[in-house]
């Protein structure tokens, strides 16, 4: 899942953890797009991984003022 800035995050913490509240931006995400087959060769996906775990302490204060605000109307 992506923000419109490209915060990347799995489905499982967006759904579960961070309940579609970028920590990052306070934005919603969206599914990430399927890149087509022609380009892959060309512009293959990134291998590395780049795991930077959420400070849910720092984050429940952006979580509580927008976990019931739609992405539209953050």
């Amino acid at each position: 899942m992506v923000c419109s800035f490209e915060c990347t995050f799995c489905k499982e913490c967006v759904d579960n953890v961070l309940l579609n509240v970028c920590p990052n931006c306070g934005g919603g995400f969206e599914k990430r797009p399927i890149r087509p087959s022609y380009l892959l060769e060309k512009y293959p996906p990134t291998k590395d991984e780049y795991l930077k775990p959420v400070d849910l302490e720092n984050f429940s204060e952006r979580l509580n003022k927008y976990k019931d605000v739609k992405p539209a109307d953050r």
